[in-house]
């Protein structure tokens, strides 16, 4: 749990879990040039290196959108104003891993927790849970291996905490 400032009341908003393997977001490859018809400008293109961020930015915006209908039947708001998210993400165990020894998730398969909190709070966005994830200003994010920790699932996947702040910020 996050330590607070007294004045600070953080109220949860919305639980969300996410079953799928994680993907980090952030690096690009260069994929040659091309025309804006717009602009008429010639400008690069970059493309994700990895494969599994679109299908998991919609997994997260599915169960987004679930863990909203589920809340209340009438229409969600977007979350607004300052924000505050815990995230555990449960990564997969490789096979070379001590199978009774609890160990941290560390290799590089289990991807950047920077680069996990990117793809995340993007479907979480996409689903419309928050007005913009620039809301966000405050995160604590976790790796962990099914069941090595008491948030992480049984299987690859997330658990996804959204709160609201409001109070003095000092």
């Amino acid at each position: 749990m996050t330590p607070t400032a007294p004045d600070l009341v953080r109220q949860h908003r919305l639980t969300v879990v996410v079953h799928g393997r994680p993907a980090p977001q952030g690096s690009k490859r260069y994929a040659g040039h091309r025309l804006n018809a717009a602009s008429g400008r010639v400008s690069a293109v970059l493309v994700e290196q990895s494969k599994r961020v679109k299908p998991w930015r919609a997994l997260v915006t599915t169960a987004t959108r679930q863990a909203i209908g589920d809340i209340q039947a009438l229409a969600f708001p977007p979350l607004d104003g300052p924000l505050e998210a815990e995230i555990v993400f449960t990564v997969l165990k490789p096979a070379t891993a001590p199978k009774r020894k609890r160990t941290w998730p560390i290799t590089r398969h289990s991807g950047d927790v920077d680069k996990l909190i990117r793809s995340t709070f993007d479907g979480i966005a996409d689903a419309a849970a928050v007005v913009d994830d620039s809301r966000i200003i405050r995160v604590t994010a976790t790796k962990a291996y099914p069941g090595e920790h008491p948030d992480a699932l049984d299987q690859p996947g997330a658990i996804i905490r959204l709160y609201t702040l409001t109070g003095d910020p000092s």
